[in-house]
Order: C-alpha cells, then sequence, then structure tokens
C-alpha cells in the first residue's frame, strides 16, 4: 500500500484536572527523525510515545507536539504518614508524662490531629503522573490513527498521480519507437555519405578500419536498449504500486534509472522529432520523481 510521508493530526482532550492539545505532523525525509515536545514531569511520557510513533511510522520528518496545561484548584489533600506516626508517637509521650504528673488530658479528635503542622498536605498533580500518563497514552493513540489514516490518504493520490505519469511515459516511448523507425532512412543516408566522405579522403585507409569506424557510428545512434529498458522500468514500477509494503526507496532508485535511460536516448538521438520526444519524457520522469520522493 503507497502511504505518504506527509501526513497531520490535531486533537483536544481533557482529564484528571489537566487540558492538552496534541499536535502531530510530517513530511518526506530520507530515514525517520522524530522530533518530540512534550511536558518533562511526566515521568515515561515521551519514551512511551516515541516508541509507539517509531512503530507506526518508517521515514519522515515527524514532529509532535503537546500542550498540556493544568487545573491547580484540583490539588488533593493527603495524609503524610509519617508525618501521622510522628505526631501519635508525640502524643503518647505527652499522655504518658501527664499521668505521671497525675494530670487528666482531654481526648484528641481526629479533627484536631489534621489540624497539626505535617500531617494533611497537599498533593499537586505533579505527584501523581501515573494516572495523567495513562490517559495521555491513550487519547494519543486516536491521534496517531488519525495521522495514519491522511498519509494512506495521501498516499492513494500520489498512487492516481504516478499511474498517469507511468501511462505518459509509456505513451512517450511509444512515440520514440515510431520516431526511430522513421530517422532509420535518414540515418541510412546519413552513414553513406560519411562513408563517401572518408572514401574519398581516406588514399591508403584501411578498409577493415574504416568499416569498424562505421558500425561504431551505428551503434552509438541505435536507441533500441534505451527504449527496452524505459518499458522494463515502467513494467516494474508499476508492480512496486502494488506492493503491500513500504517502496518509497525503490521507487527513487527506479527514477534514477528511468533519468539515465532518457539522458543517454537524447545524447543519440541525431533526430530533431526524436529529441523533442526525448525532452518531453525527461520533463515526465523529473515531475514524477517528485511525487515519489513523497512516498514512504
Amino acid at each position: 500500500m503507497i502511504e505518504s510521508m506527509t501526513g497531520f493530526a490535531t486533537a483536544k482532550g481533557a482529564a484528571l484536572g489537566a487540558t492538552w492539545t496534541w499536535d502531530l505532523r510530517s513530511v518526506n525525509g530520507k530515514g525517520l527523525d522524530l522530533r518530540l515536545r512534550v511536558p518533562d514531569w511526566i515521568d515515561g511520557l515521551e519514551a512511551r510515545l516515541r516508541a509507539r510513533v517509531t512503530a507506526a511510522i518508517g521515514r519522515g520528518n515527524v514532529t509532535l507536539n503537546l500542550r498540556l496545561a493544568r487545573d491547580e484548584g484540583q490539588a488533593e489533600l493527603a495524609v503524610n504518614p509519617a508525618g501521622l506516626n510522628a505526631v501519635i508517637a508525640a502524643m503518647a509521650l505527652v499522655e504518658a508524662e501527664a499521668m505521671e504528673a497525675g494530670l487528666s488530658l482531654a481526648p484528641a479528635t481526629a479533627a484536631d490531629i489534621l489540624n497539626l503542622r505535617g500531617v494533611l498536605e497537599v498533593r499537586s498533580l505533579d505527584a501523581q503522573t501515573a494516572p495523567l500518563l495513562e490517559a495521555l497514552i491513550a487519547d494519543f493513540d486516536h491521534v496517531l490513527a488519525d495521522f495514519l489514516t491522511m498519509r494512506r490518504t495521501e498516499g492513494r493520490a500520489l498512487q492516481t498521480v504516478i499511474t498517469a505519469q507511468l501511462a505518459q511515459i509509456t505513451t512517450l516511448v511509444d512515440q520514440i519507437a515510431a520516431a526511430t523507425e522513421a530517422r532509420a532512412d535518414e540515418m541510412a543516408q546519413t552513414l553513406r555519405a560519411n562513408l563517401a566522405r572518408v572514401l574519398d579522403n581516406g588514399a591508403g585507409a584501411d578498409p577493415q578500419r574504416i568499416a569498424q569506424e562505421l558500425a561504431l557510428i551505428a551503434v552509438k545512434a541505435d536507441v533500441t536498449e534505451e527504449v527496452d529498458r524505459l518499458r522494463a522500468h515502467v513494467t516494474a514500477a508499476q508492480d512496486l504500486l502494488q506492493a503491500p509494503e513500504p517502496v518509497g526507496r525503490k521507487l527513487d532508485f527506479l527514477m534514477q534509472e528511468f533519468n539515465r535511460e532518457a539522458n543517454t536516448l537524447c545524447s543519440k538521438s541525431q533526430h530533431k522529432a526524436l529529441t523533442r520526444i526525448g525532452l518531453d519524457l525527461k520533463t515526465v520522469i523529473d515531475q514524477m520523481r517528485e511525487q515519489v520522493q513523497n512516498i514512504q
């Protein structure tokens, strides 16, 4: 399945006295370059987000931003066990001393104990990040799913464009084959003229050497191999577009081969019509290469 390296997803969420906004986006890249900007006071958040993105995305320059705000009014009151134990021990000691002195103390209530310094403390959200971490991860999974859906949608659009460009290349290659046949008579006349010129000015020249040079000229002008390889490249590209695995790197390499054959063909053309078609071919190949560079 063709998947684009371009994608975007954003979402908002709220839970446990916090609100947040996700922003996940990517553009094309040679490998996976992942940049995260997330709160550093939530233990394990960055590592878990990085693992999820890395498992889902093979290539691209990816940026993930998480903006999170906390409602300080949601801070919780909690008993400090150490402080409570210290107060109880102190109270026991005071009561024991009072009994030895013959004094009777009024019993202390729970409210009295809670009002003592160090027994009750205010805990902010920072002290309990585990529940918030799980809420964020669960919400991010939906964001990542939307992001991957967009990349697949973009990929289908790329596949449509590239398929049309391959059809253009096929048409141009057919035109090249036809122009090559039409060029045959002209090339034959040129070779005969070259042969006559060499014979007229080549007194004492080796006939075998002359024949070799003329044969070399004919070979250098023959574009049959280039036409055949271009057709093979079209077939290979069409097969890759149907492959289930990521094929961006393979298609990018294939584009280099397309371009090489087009350059060679133009250098061999020696014919106005063939040169024009070759230049049109190079234009389509260049346009297709730009699209291929966005494929994962």
